[in-house]
This record gives structure tokens, sequence and C-alpha cells, in this order.
């Protein structure tokens, strides 16, 4: 089976993709990533001394607003009307660092993928650039998507 990629016309170039005669269905979708740190780091950030404050709350936020305008920053994104976008930060011990995982809504005509990865992504430069002061070795690992649901491709789960 030959896939064909959809942000390119016959010619090859680049377009967005006309997504007018697509039925409007409920769309979600979740997506998560990690950001890796020194123990002594994740102490910090969990302690509430950071210098720049909260790094859970700050990067939550910064993840509900990157994922509110997804199209200005992926070139060929559609604008889309969100219904929902929760950002969930936990600390977790085992890596050291913390967990992201994003989830968005949309009643519309195409995915919202993007911007739960966007959400996801985004957090997760902030909590770098939150403690990059005290640990220049964080890292941003695992950015994916959890999960999709609506539209005619159907139903996708990431088997982990």
């Amino acid at each position: 089976m030959k896939e064909r990629l959809t942000h390119f016309d016959a010619s090859g170039a680049a377009r967005m993709v006309d997504v007018a005669a697509k039925p409007e269905t409920q769309r979600t979708a979740r997506a998560a990533g990690q950001v890796r740190m020194q123990p002594e780091t994740l102490g910090l950030a969990t302690s509430g001394d950071a210098k720049k404050g909260n790094v859970s709350a700050v990067a939550e936020i910064a993840g509900i607003m990157a994922a509110k305008r997804t199209d200005e920053l992926i070139p060929l994104c559609h604008s889309l009307a969100l219904s929902e976008v929760a950002v969930a930060i936990e600390p977790n011990q085992q890596l050291p660092g913390f967990s992201v995982v994003s989830t968005v809504k949309s009643f519309g005509r195409t995915g919202v993928e993007m911007e739960a990865l966007t959400a996801v992504a985004i957090a997760c430069l902030t909590i770098y650039d939150m403690l990059k002061a005290v640990d220049r070795d964080i890292s941003i690992e695992r950015v994916r998507v959890l999960e999709k649901t609506g539209g005619a491709s159907g139903d996708y789960r990431r088997a982990e």
C-alpha cells in the first residue's frame, strides 16, 4: 500500500489540507513527554523553592497557551476551536524528573494531535527554562501521541 503525504500537492508543493468536505466529529488527543534532570534539581522544583516560582503550575499554563496557538507555530496546521485543553505535570522519582501529559478536545473537521503535542513540548521547554540555571544536563524526552479519537481514520492508541 502506497501512502500519500497529505501536505503536498501533485507537483510536490506544500499545501494546507482542505477539510471542508469532512464531517464534524468529536476529536480528542492525548500526548505525553518527560523532562529528565538530576535528583537534586527535581527536589528543588518540587520543594517550591525554584527561583522563578511554581515550576509545574507555570509549565501547565504555558502548555495550555501553546495548544491554543499551534496554528501560529506549525505552518500548515488549521486554526481550531478547542473545547478543552488540560496539561498534567507530575514529579517522577524514577526518571528523575517530570512526566507531562496533555489532553485536547475539539468538535471539528480535523484532529487535535498537533495541539496535544505542542502543549507537551512547550510545557517541557518551560520546565527546562525554569530550572536550567541549576542543571544544564536537563533533557526533554519521549514526546509522543498516546491516543486519538474521532475522524475518518478511526481511533489510535499507542502500544507501550
